[in-house]
């Protein structure tokens, strides 16, 4: 039997958007920090952290509807009440639709490495993305990224530490 997941969409999913800031507290209901999670994938991770972690408002995007309806199912009304989830694709007009200063923290876990040379334009962690993804957090907000790519590793790293905006720790 296939699962019913309209309710958990009109709870879960932010459906309409226009160019213009998301309202954190009319969307999640409270003033507490909000936490970004970009590319959310099967949605393992934003599950459950935001069960750890209650008094955080958690914020999943990913571009692929398949993968949010997956997500969709993993999450519980109860336990993640806490979340909400985005369609969209992620690039410099993300900070056309967030507010300014609103993240305390962002997560990216496992970009795309596009390891071909001829590919790396490709790539998510760029100096321009960086840009907004900094006007986006809070002054004393931090961007997690991990990746088991190593040469895209070194790549992350390097962008970063070109920058005086962001602080690099291992």
């Amino acid at each position: 039997m296939k699962e019913d997941l309209s309710l958990k969409r009109d709870f879960f999913l932010i459906n309409r958007i226009a160019d213009k800031d998301l309202d954190f507290t009319r969307i999640f209901g409270n003033v507490n920090p909000v936490y970004l999670e970009i590319g959310s994938g099967r949605g393992e991770f934003i599950v459950a952290k935001s069960r750890q972690n209650l008094q955080i408002n958690f914020l999943g995007i990913d571009v692929k509807d398949k993968r949010i309806k997956t997500i969709l199912r993993k999450l519980d009304l109860q336990e993640n009440s806490n979340v909400r989830l985005l369609r969209l694709f992620v690039d410099q007009n993300l900070e056309r639709i967030i507010p300014a200063a609103s993240l305390e923290r962002i997560y990216i876990l496992h970009p795309d490495p596009w390891p071909k040379r001829k590919h790396h334009k490709n790539r998510l962690i760029q100096d321009l993305f960086l840009d907004v993804l900094s006007r986006l957090l809070i002054p004393s907000g931090d961007i997690m990224i991990s990746t088991d790519h190593r040469e895209y590793a070194w790549w992350i790293k390097g962008i970063f530490a070109g920058r005086e905006d962001f602080c690099l720790e291992s």
